[in-house]
């Protein structure tokens, strides 16, 4: 166990909730303001999806993440940058001819899944090893594009963080632990409450906490009116937090959000009334084993 607890926060997320929460960050210059108010408010951690700037819907496009990126790195705020590599995992196939992808299908090679890694280089990027229905659209992680995406995020010195749904998909990682295509000590994160995964209850996160390499660093987070909770229960287990507006758009019931930072402001104060201490960003470096940044 880490003397220190790391929090993360999740700022912006991919799905369509800019309508909900008009915190919401979208353009690249609002995503990367509110990761450094978060980082500002006790982050170590940010981890970035960007959007199309005018339809605020989730998107790949590489000059996006590189605006971010820079924007958060030229600001002189020190934060580890977590890029996702979750975008280009998903397809719907057709209800007649099951090879044509239907709304909602964004499915695509895992080189271009992680063309922006390779190009920006952060520090950490997420890996799911999941495959799993996300509503009605199916989330593909096949291990033959795990194994490309995790072998070249490596050779360009990014930590994978391994994204866990549920425990099938944590006997995956394992598995690619054995085979050396993920380092070990690996990097995991428990994702709770997300539909047709694990559910978000301190049942579960002991469950699938107790799955877990005897060696590895492990955080966890729940989703909407769980994340809070979730944060409590990962941070007395000794585990690290996540928050942001990608998993909950609410400060409290009823209560929206007002930005990012108010989320993590709240995840340290829970941390410190259970005496867990919350890691700077050189500290989350260290327990991590992540490089320098550029």
């Amino acid at each position: 166990m880490s003397e220190k607890t790391i929090i993360t926060c999740a700022v912006t997320g991919s799905f369509n909730t800019v309508g909900v929460n008009p915190a919401v960050p979208v353009t690249p210059r609002q995503i990367a303001e509110s990761a450094i108010g978060a980082a500002q408010a006790g982050a170590a951690i940010v981890h970035i999806h960007v959007r199309d700037p005018e339809t605020g819907l989730a998107s790949m496009d590489l000059a996006h993440y590189r605006e971010t990126v820079e924007r958060i790195r030229e600001s002189g705020i020190d934060v580890v940058i977590n890029l996702t590599t979750g975008a280009g995992g998903r397809f719907a196939p057709g209800l007649h001819d099951v090879l044509v992808p239907q709304p909602g299908s964004n499915f695509s090679s895992p080189h271009r899944r992680i063309e922006h890694i390779l190009e920006l280089r952060p520090e950490i990027c997420t890996l799911d090893t999941a495959t799993l229905n996300f509503g009605d659209v199916p989330f593909l992680n096949t291990p033959p594009h795990l194994r490309i995406m995790a072998a070249e995020t490596r050779a360009a010195g990014v930590k994978p963080e391994i994204e866990v749904f549920d425990i099938g998909h944590i006997g995956l990682a394992k598995q690619l632990i054995r085979e050396g295509v993920i380092d070990s000590p690996a990097m995991f994160q428990l994702c709770l409450g997300i539909a047709h995964g694990a559910p978000a209850t301190a049942e579960a996160l002991v469950f699938l906490k107790s799955q877990l390499p005897a060696d590895a660093q492990w955080g966890a987070f729940g989703i909407s009116q769980h994340e809070f909770a979730i944060a409590a229960i990962t941070a007395a287990m000794g585990g690290n937090v996540r928050v942001g507006l990608e998993d909950n758009l609410y400060l409290s019931k009823g209560v929206l959000a007002p930005d990012n930072a108010s989320l993590v402001r709240r995840a340290v104060r829970i941390c410190e009334d259970l005496n867990r201490p919350v890691a700077s960003a050189a500290e989350a470096r260290a327990i991590l084993g992540l490089r320098s940044p550029r």
